[in-house]
C-alpha cells in the first residue's frame, strides 16, 4: 500500500485509500472503538486514525500484511499474555491482515485505555 505525500484530513479519507476488504476491517475496528469510547474525538495524528479522550487513547493503521493497533505501552503490557500470538512492541500490536480482527481482545484493551485516560482527567 502506497504512502501519500498529502496529509489525510479525516479517518473516512484514510479508510477509503485501501482495498475493500481492508476498508471493512478498518471500519470494524473504528466502530468497535467508537462503541466503547463514544465521546472520544476522532482525528488524524502521525498520519494514522486516532481517538483522543483526555489525551491519545488509541491509533490504528493498515499496512501490506497487518493492521497496527497502537494502544500505548500500558495497553500492551497489561494484555501481554493475551497478545502473545501476535507480533508486538512496547506500544503496538500487529494483527495479520488475512485473519479476523480479535474484536473481543480489542474491546478489552480499549476499555482499559478509556479507564486509564479517565483517571488522568481526575488528577
Amino acid at each position: 500500500m502506497e504512502r501519500r505525500k498529502k496529509p489525510f484530513v479525516s479517518i473516512d479519507e484514510y479508510i477509503r485509500t485501501f482495498p475493500k476488504p481492508v476498508q471493512k476491517k478498518l471500519s470494524e475496528l473504528r466502530g468497535t472503538i467508537k462503541e466503547l469510547a463514544p465521546d472520544a474525538e476522532e482525528k488524524i495524528s502521525y498520519q494514522m486514525p486516532t481517538f483522543c479522550m483526555n489525551g491519545n487513547l488509541v491509533h490504528f493503521a493498515a499496512y501490506a500484511k497487518h493492521i497496527g493497533f497502537y494502544s500505548t505501552s500500558s495497553g500492551i503490557s497489561v494484555f501481554k499474555s493475551k497478545l502473545a500470538k501476535y507480533r508486538s512492541s512496547k506500544g503496538a500490536v500487529q494483527f495479520p491482515i488475512d485473519e479476523p480482527l480479535p474484536i473481543g481482545l480489542i474491546k478489552q484493551i480499549v476499555k482499559f485505555r478509556v479507564a486509564e485516560n479517565m483517571k488522568r482527567e481526575k488528577k
